[in-house]
């Protein structure tokens, strides 16, 4: 016999690795820099380069890079900023052995600078890294079987999810943007960042097409010495090859933006009036397809006693796939800034899940929006302020209820702003987006193989030939077939039945099936 299968390839992600370190140095300034006085703001992204499995340990290597605002250690604290890298190593145990490709989720950082002397600065960082373990597996469902000797066969069709393609690749985003006619020209850039904000992406023929947003923000020192900044959303479009692909399929997409660089550029009049920005897009792509299947569910033969080895295979159907947007807006009373602030320059924020609970109505969300803000102070010592703190919040992720375990869900904060109202209040409003793709586990019995074993003459001429026959509950016309060695066909045939359904107390006689015909 010849077993004709066909493989479903599934996308599983495995157990998660989370890990916490300390990374703790003295960072000297640079000759080229000026001396330290206060700090205003400081940021840190982790850089992991390798991840290499070192017998029960996971060894994590990379640099912190750092950037710091601070006010100049002169007469007039004029704004400056320096940078600087500093190289970590880390090695995590392993409870298992790794089952899948290992894969950097997130790495996150909180930074603190402190000054030691004008010339010297502490750097200490709490870095937080969770690494995930990816794989594909490939399951084979028999669809068929194949033979000399005629085998009655009962297939079943699933509507299965199936993984098309996966891969890594990266998009340049280049863009520029012009100053308006009330800013200054540009002198010295003092402070950037560059963050990604809402980002869409669709599958189309051969690609994956990106639609997503830059939030830019950058401080500047003008060619007349006075301090201005930029703030601006950047829309960019991009597309990935990805061959064969074709609009309908279903896909998930992980996007990170690293090597952000901005830089000033000339206008077409000479002018230091334009900002150009490039970074690059890192993008981790699933792409799935949905497959009619026609699955062996059953088989037997008339003169053989069929044994079939059956193995449990776990494959998948798409439940749903949900984009969903929660609005934030809350009114917070910060009497430290009641006579002290000015205007608000730019804010950020980063969304942290404390808990995700599936029940039947969706995936119920709880988290807190950590947020900051620079702002402009009225005391000409320190001219620039940061406020920090954060919204918690509450969301209903409607998902149809169901398997957790089979839930990919990832966040970004979309858009984020924060309104001055007067008396130490302000208005913080943001967009907060969360995608879910929920697959539904599909166990399908499947026949990897039978053992066929020839039934004896006496056996055979044993059997009735004649049975009268009063339909129970559960009864099908395959399994009364099966079970009095003749066929589906014959039993319609001989009760004149149309249909194969069968109700609870039905009388039908079924006749042996004669081999000789066959």
């Amino acid at each position: 016999m010849e077993y004709l299968k066909k493989e479903i390839r599934t996308f599983q992600n495995g157990k998660t690795v989370n890990d916490q370190f300390y990374i703790d140095d003295d960072y000297n300034v640079p000759d080229a820099k000026k001396d330290v006085g206060r700090i205003i703001i400081s940021n840190g992204t982790l850089q992991v380069e390798e991840m290499k499995q070192v017998e029960n340990y996971l060894k994590v290597t990379g640099k912190l890079e750092f950037r710091v605002l601070y006010t100049a250690d002169e007469t007039i604290p004029e704004p400056a900023s320096l940078e600087g890298r500093i190289p970590f190593e880390e090695m995590i145990y392993l409870e298992q052995e790794p089952d899948g490709n290992l894969v950097l989720k997130t790495a996150d950082v909180d930074l603190t600078v402190t000054v030691i002397h004008s010339r010297k600065l502490n750097i200490k960082t709490l870095a937080e890294i969770t690494i995930g373990m990816e794989k594909c597996v490939g399951e084979e469902l028999t669809t068929d079987i194949e033979g000399e000797n005629p085998v009655f066969k009962k297939t079943k069709e699933e509507e299965l999810l199936k993984v098309f393609a996966t891969g890594k690749d990266t998009y340049r985003i280049k863009e520029e943007v012009s100053l308006s006619g009330t800013k200054e020209n540009i002198g010295t850039i003092l402070w950037t960042d560059v963050t990604g904000g809402k980002a869409d992406t669709q599958i189309g023929t051969d690609e994956l097409l990106i639609q997503g947003e830059l939030n830019i923000f950058c401080l500047y020192e003008s060619v007349e010495e006075k301090t201005d900044w930029i703030n601006r959303t950047v829309p960019y479009e991009g597309r990935i090859e990805c061959m064969g692909t074709v609009p309908g399929m279903y896909h998930q997409a992980s996007l990170n933006l690293t090597d952000v660089n901005v830089e000033a550029r000339m206008d077409e009049n000479g002018e230091m009036r334009i900002l150009g920005i490039e970074a690059t897009l890192e993008v981790r792509l699933v792409v799935y397809e949905e497959e009619k299947i026609q699955i062996l569910e059953d088989m037997y033969m008339l003169d053989h006693v069929c044994v079939p080895d059956i193995k449990e295979k776990k494959c998948f159907r798409l439940k749903l796939q949900n984009h969903s947007k929660c609005r934030i807006a809350e009114e917070l009373t910060l009497p430290e800034l009641k006579d002290n602030i000015l205007q608000i320059c730019y804010c950020k924020g980063k969304i942290q899940p404390e808990s995700t609970k599936a029940e039947e109505d969706g995936i119920h969300i709880e988290g807190v929006l950590h947020m900051m803000f620079l702002y402009v102070r009225e005391d000409d010592q320190m001219p620039f302020g940061v406020w920090q703190g954060m919204v918690p919040f509450t969301y209903l992720l409607e998902n149809g209820g169901g398997e957790p375990e089979a839930e990919e869900l990832d966040w970004t904060v979309e858009q984020l702003s924060v309104g001055l109202m007067g008396n130490g209040e302000v208005e913080v409003k943001a967009v907060l987006a969360f995608n879910c793709f929920q697959k539904e586990p599909v166990m399908v019995q499947n026949i990897e193989s039978a053992k066929f074993t020839p039934m004896s003459t006496e056996e055979l001429e044993n059997r009735p030939g004649i049975v009268g026959y009063f339909v129970k509950n559960g009864d099908t016309l395959w399994n009364l077939a099966k079970k009095y060695n003749t066929t589906v066909e014959n039993i319609k045939e001989v009760n004149h039945m149309e249909k194969e359904d069968v109700n609870k107390g039905d009388k039908i006689l079924i006749f042996k099936q004669n081999l000789s015909i066959l």
